[in-house]
């Protein structure tokens, strides 16, 4: 069995956790990159010296009640940045003989709140209509579709993965 090599990429903004970077960083096979997926050439950069089987898609501006005051933010990191990571993906995508493209993936990791509110009763699925009730919430929807569309226009081999809202001992406190 090999051994499997994990490499972050994070911008480290106010919500990262230096403790738990640090636990990371002690794990054999993990490598961290202080990279910000808005600068498209640092971001190519580090895809091209890592040279990934798969991408796993986490980066976002999350907190809805900081999407509300600041916009920007949630734009530039939600949209341009999927964006340049996308455009980054491809790139090393086609650059990969025949044998690793069957098995590279793009796993982008997106909200149940591209649905909008459910009510007391119900439950969203994957054809359910998106409504975005927030700039959060609009800006991971924009990103979806970025998602698909470089799926259907490139034949970039993508998952899309609606979670819901998930708290753990790690997660920046605000998200309470």
């Amino acid at each position: 069995v090999a051994k499997a090599e994990i490499h972050g990429i994070d911008k480290l903004t106010y919500a990262a956790n230096p403790v738990t970077l640090a636990e990371l960083r002690a794990l054999p096979g993990f490598t961290f990159y202080q990279t910000d997926i808005t600068d498209a050439a640092a971001l190519r950069a580090t895809i091209r010296k890592i040279q990934p089987d798969a991408i796993i898609h986490l980066a976002a501006e999350t907190h809805v009640d900081r999407s509300i005051d600041q916009t920007a933010p949630f734009i530039a990191t939600n949209l341009a940045g999927t964006h340049n990571l996308l455009e980054a993906a491809l790139d090393h995508y086609r650059s990969l003989p025949p044998e690793a493209r069957t098995r590279f993936r793009f796993l982008h990791i997106s909200t149940d709140e591209v649905y909008g509110s459910l009510g007391a009763t119900g439950a969203f699925h994957e054809s359910s209509p998106f409504a975005p009730n927030s700039p959060y919430a609009a800006s991971k929807a924009g990103a979806e579709h970025l998602v698909r569309a470089w799926q259907q226009t490139f034949d970039l081999p993508v998952i899309i993965s609606n979670c819901s809202n998930n708290y753990g001992p790690y997660q920046f406190p605000e998200k309470l």
